[in-house]
């Protein structure tokens, strides 16, 4: 019980803090970088992948990577969605971010989120 306990604790705290932290930004990111960091990879992943979390969920989001993902619709389309959630157009796990982010920042974000299929 002394080795387990522990043990066990320090298991439990690890696997708390993989679904609780936020994903980390780095210091030298741009403005859409970390609202992009911080609101959309913990679903999105960092990269635009997505992200295991969501998966685990069984919600797993589009693949912003790929080009062929995000070519038909408009930036107009995805600042709505940004907007107000996905619930209206049958998108339940998209959730809302009028209310936490400007209309500003999600433009940025589109545009950032445009970047992630062009390739390095």
């Amino acid at each position: 019980m002394i080795v387990v306990g522990p043990a066990l604790v320090l298991l439990i705290g690890s696997g708390l803090a993989l679904f609780l932290l936020p994903h980390p930004v780095p210091k030298n990111a741009t403005a859409a970088q970390r609202v992009y960091l911080a609101s959309c990879a913990e679903c999105h992943g960092a990269n635009g992948h997505g992200s295991w979390r969501a998966t685990i969920l069984l919600v797993p989001p589009p693949d912003l990577a790929v080009p062929r993902a995000l070519a038909s619709l408009s930036d107009q389309y995805l600042f709505d969605l940004i907007k107000g959630g996905g619930a209206v157009i049958g998108k339940p796990g998209m959730p809302a971010f009028g209310f936490h982010l400007s209309d500003e920042q999600i433009r940025e974000v589109v545009r950032y989120v445009r970047t992630l299929s062009a390739g390095p």
